[in-house]
């Protein structure tokens, strides 16, 4: 496998959109948002459904929003959304962020959330970030640390799965512990004005709790992830199918708390 190249490992199963497409800038890019404003043109890479694009969309018409995926497929989806919400200044393109397709100094603000994680080389990627951004613009970045996600009850099949996904991530190319080396990744790629900081998703109402656990159940047993997990010999179907029994345990527990924690950059270029 090329440095340069990982295999995505959630896919696009319908379980994988459903978390995607609760994303929006306010609860997943608020750190970013202090820096926008209307005619600023952005770069938001690894869109996925669209769901954060729209939001910065409208935050800076009549800016322009550039949106890129790697999975073209997905972008299909990102279009109508933007559609549905009315949205004009928004571009939609098939990219590779370690090699972007567009001039030195294209943009005032170049984003990815829960990119960086899943690509070859997150410092190369980076680069490339930077080297679209215009100086006195902003490179902002966003990643999960899969390793400090913690979680109550501690049902021992969830641990099971945190060290699993680890384990899988890591063989297709990725770095499932993405959040906690941010701050290092931007160094190595070049910038000195840093700003870094944290945030967290927390699930711990009955509704939360029912559509995470829900959704990992889900995905544990039938999206990409799945597959790639037993045909890596990482796991078998059947201990896939006793955890995605532990996520419905634990959802259905009226004293469960789960927190996934983030790591952030805001990167002058």
């Amino acid at each position: 496998m090329p440095e340069e190249t990982a295999v995505y490992t959630h896919g696009h199963h319908e379980s994988v959109l459903r978390s995607h497409t609760w994303r929006t800038a306010e609860n997943s890019a608020a750190y970013l948002l202090g820096e926008l404003r209307p005619g600023l043109d952005v770069l938001d890479v690894g869109c996925g459904p669209g769901t954060i694009t729209a939001d910065l969309a409208a935050l800076v018409a009549p800016g322009r929003v550039t949106a890129v995926d790697a999975a073209e497929g997905v972008l299909h989806q990102a279009r109508a959304h933007a559609a549905e919400r009315g949205l004009d200044n928004v571009h939609f393109a098939v990219a590779d962020v370690h090699a972007l397709d567009f001039p030195d100094d294209s943009f005032d603000v170049v984003h990815a959330h829960q990119v960086l994680q899943h690509v070859g080389d997150p410092v190369q990627a980076l680069r490339e970030m930077r080297r679209v951004c215009r100086p006195g613009g902003v490179v902002a970045a966003r990643e999960s640390d899969y390793g400090a996600f913690t979680w109550f009850p501690e049902l021992p099949a969830l641990t099971e799965w945190q060290e699993l996904y680890g384990r899988v991530a890591r063989a297709n190319g990725g770095e499932p512990d993405a959040g906690r080396r941010l701050l290092s990744w931007a160094r190595g790629a070049g910038f000195t004005d840093i700003t870094p900081s944290a945030a967290a998703w927390c699930f711990a109402t009955p509704a939360d709790r029912a559509w995470w656990s829900g959704l990992w159940a889900d995905r544990t047993v039938a999206s990409v992830y799945a597959r790639l997990a037993v045909e890596g010999g990482h796991t078998t179907r059947e201990r896939l199918s006793a955890v995605a029994d532990a996520w419905r345990a634990w959802g259905a527990d009226e004293d469960a708390w789960f927190m996934v924690p983030h790591g952030e950059v805001l990167c002058r270029v």
